[in-house]
Order: C-alpha cells, then structure tokens, then sequence
C-alpha cells in the first residue's frame, strides 16, 4: 500500500486518519471518475491521499484558498520566505501577537498566504477562527519548537499542479460540476451538543438550513446527473434524517479538536453515499 502523506496544515476536523474509507467509497460510485471535486477542502488530506487525474478544490475560506494559490503558483519562493518566520525568536506570544496583528491589517495575498503558514503551526491547537468582523483571532499556542512542513509543502505543490481552486459558496460549487466527476463534502460538522460548536472558521457560518440544503444538492446531482456525492458527518438523529435518501455508513473515529489527548473520545462518523449505482456494503 502507498505511504499516506499529511497535510501541512494542523486542522481541526482532518480527514487524514479516514481517507482510506472516504476514498473506496468514492472509488466504489464510479470507478471511471476522472476528476474530484471538495466544496469543503479544509487541509486536502483525502485529495493528497488519492488518485484522479484531475481535481477542483474550493473552500469558503479565503485566506485558505489564497495560501493554496500561492503554493501552487511559486512552491520554492514561498516554502523558502515562510520558513524565515520558523525561528526561536518568532515562538513565543509577543511576536505570534505582532504577527497576527500584521496579518489582520494586511492587504498582500503573498504576505497573507506565508503569516497565514505560520499562525497555523504556532497559533492554539491548530485552529483557525475569525470573530464577526472577520478578524483572526486564535491566541498563541505555546509549543515547544513548531514544526515547519518543509517536505510536506513541496509535496502539496506538486500535485497542486493538476488542481483548480476556487472560493466559493458549496452552491455555485455544485452548479458548475466537470463532467465525470464525483463529490466529496465534508461540511462544518453538526454539534453534538449546544456547547460542542466552536466559532466558525469562515465569516458566515454553516447553519442547520445549509446542512439540508447540502444533502439536497447531493441527491440531485447524484440522481439526475449521475454524480455521485459523499458527505460525512457526525452521526445524529437529525443528520440520518437529512440523509434519509444516501446508503449509510457509520464509522468510529477519534475526536482531534481537544488539546488534551485524553479528551479525545471517539465518536460516530457518518458517511452518506449519493450514488445512482447499486449499493454496496462495506
């Protein structure tokens, strides 16, 4: 079996650890299909992780999509300005503060995309998160030596060179599909409890009525466009509900948003296949 590669990106809700099942799933809807399409790229693991000649990746954050941009555009300039900023003197929180703040004020998408790097692996638990006035506001994380993801990065930028990106609503994603594609979305999660939702990372929001309209745009596409669609989720009574027209599958998985190791808890995972072919179990 190929060696699975990681994202570069920390990121709360990575998929690094089920990109096997989310990909045979993909791979079972159409194994043909030549092109993957995320909505919700979020770090790219289950892209770095599999196999299509081409690939068209949109996420609603901006400041994610322009680091993506930037990767793939100048990979050698970029992995070497933002290593710059992976010295002793930028680790600790008077300089993350500085920084955060020039990233707040700045305008620059180069300058954005490397600042936006390096709070990434400094910043607390590898969050990203903006108030209401879209201001980025994870404090400072206090790790001992941040890792700079040097042979990550190249790799990235490598096999960006056969991705589109694009920042757009999951709506206008779902009204420009290629031909021969299949859809992989994995949306904010819905909160387990009322207390389990942390602040959205992307001014907006997801709500419950975005959870719906989703599953919607997935029955669609995979029923009368014959593109099937993959969604994961926590598992509730709610989203079993919405995704009352998928095959289902539940998973178990660890939780990675707790900083405390012994805090992460697994949880149901659920995967709601959209596929016009017949269903297999797994």
């Amino acid at each position: 079996m190929q060696k699975k590669t990681r994202a570069f990106l920390k990121w709360a809700g990575g998929k690094y650890s089920l990109v096997e099942e989310i990909t045979k799933r993909l791979r079972s809807a159409n194994s043909e299909a030549e092109t993957l399409v995320e909505p919700f790229v979020g770090a790219g693991s289950v892209f770095l992780n599999s196999d299509f000649k081409r690939y068209v990746l949109n996420d609603i954050n901006a400041d994610l999509i322009n680091l993506y941009k930037e990767i793939q555009r100048a990979p050698d300039e970029f992995i070497a300005d933002a290593k710059k900023l992976f010295v002793e003197q930028n680790n600790c929180a008077d300089a993350y503060y500085e920084y955060r703040q020039q990233f707040n004020e700045c305008v620059d998408v180069y300058e954005r995309a490397i600042l936006f790097l390096y709070m990434n692996r400094h910043g607390y638990n590898g969050l990203c998160r903006y108030n209401l006035k879209g201001i980025f506001n994870v404090p400072f994380g206090k790790y001992k030596k941040p890792y700079f993801p040097e042979n990550e990065l190249y790799h990235f930028a490598e096999k960006a060179q056969n991705a589109t990106f694009t920042c757009l609503s999951y709506e206008q994603v779902f009204k420009q599909l290629p031909k021969n594609s299949v859809i992989y979305c994995d949306p904010p999660y819905v909160p387990l409890s009322k207390t389990a939702s942390f602040t959205s990372y992307a001014k907006g929001g997801f709500n419950l009525d975005d959870q719906a309209q989703l599953a919607n745009l997935a029955e669609r596409a995979a029923f009368d466009n014959n593109k099937p669609v993959l969604i994961s989720n926590h598992e509730t009574v709610w989203t079993r509900k919405i995704y009352s027209e998928a095959q289902l599958d539940v998973i178990q998985v660890k939780r990675t948003i707790s900083p405390k190791g012994n805090g992460r808890n697994k949880v149901n995972e659920l995967m709601a296949l959209y596929s016009a072919q017949p269903s297999r179990n797994y």
